[in-house]
């Protein structure tokens, strides 16, 4: 991608070398100990109600972490930061671009459609980090939390993505970060309310709703991602390296990876298949009125 450095805007937050714990979504527990399995059950509620049941995650790690979100007993989320010049500063410029980059254009596009957008906030932390929704965890991937409408980022899910996804490149992280700028779209317009209501509602069709607000977030990052093309910004291989990074987070790939087999009834972000193709859909039309994953099959 052809993107230049600038002075990072003020909806991204640095909290890399920032302590967790003290703050978050207050849920009266009772006394526990440190951590223990209150905070367990609260990282479990959370997990399931606000990140795996719309507005989330979008992106597992496979592993002893799959199950639900670990999170570090102490608290202590950003102690490992090194001292001196900053290795991620390269990656935390092109973050902060790409962020503010679809936020822009988002903006334009509801500008244009005569509807309010209000801004999301993108928190980049190490490990763990207060969030609205509950202490957020790095072992459940970058995630979204519709409560207090921020993206939240470990810097080291890049590197999992590279390693354990096979899929490296620029535009295979930029797709990472429009995808979660793609559930505050859905935020906005008030279609991930209605898949909670719904998921409420009827269980059974929670897991389906899932992976159709998923897709949709794959779509819209799509729609974003032709922008860049219109604009001059994507240059050649870009676009099969996001299109590859979003077959290498498919719900089937994940699970044969994680446990050898494949159970689509458990499915909640979609297929490899499903994932490229609905992003490609994005892309080929750059119009948001093509992300209807809602209606008919996907």
């Amino acid at each position: 991608m052809k993107w230049r450095r600038g002075k990072r805007g003020p909806d991204v937050i640095d909290r890399r070398g920032a302590r967790a714990g003290g703050g978050g979504f207050p849920i009266p527990i009772g006394r526990m100990g440190s951590g223990g399995i209150g905070s367990v059950l609260i990282a479990l509620v959370i997990y399931l109600v606000f990140i795996r049941g719309g507005g989330g995650a979008g992106f597992d790690i496979p592993g002893e972490t799959d199950a639900f979100p670990q999170v570090p007993a102490t608290g202590r989320g950003g102690d490992s930061v090194p001292k001196g010049p900053d290795p991620e500063r390269k990656q935390l410029d092109f973050v902060s671009f790409v962020f503010t980059d679809v936020q822009g254009f988002w903006a334009e596009q509801f500008a244009a459609a005569g509807k309010p957008y209000e801004n999301a906030k993108l928190i980049v932390y190490r490990s763990a980090t207060d969030t609205g929704c509950g202490q957020g965890s790095s072992a459940i991937g970058p995630f979204y939390c519709p409560i207090d409408r921020q993206v939240y980022l470990d810097l080291g899910f890049f590197d999992e993505l590279n390693r354990r996804f096979q899929a490296p490149g620029d535009f295979a992280q930029a797709y990472v970060v429009a995808h979660e700028v793609g559930h505050h779209v859905q935020q906005q317009l008030g279609i991930d309310q209605e898949v909670r209501r719904q998921s409420n509602e009827n269980p059974d069709d929670a897991n389906d709703l899932s992976v159709r607000l998923e897709l949709q977030a794959d779509c819209l990052a799509g729609v974003w991602g032709r922008s860049t093309y219109d604009r001059g910004i994507l240059e050649n291989g870009d676009l099969q390296e996001g299109l590859s990074a979003a077959a290498a987070v498919g719900d089937d790939r994940i699970q044969s990876q994680a446990q050898g087999r494949i159970d689509p009834e458990s499915f909640t972000h979609g297929t490899s298949g499903q994932r490229a193709d609905w992003l490609q859909t994005g892309f080929d039309s750059g119009q948001l009125d093509s992300c209807d994953t809602f209606s008919g099959d996907v």
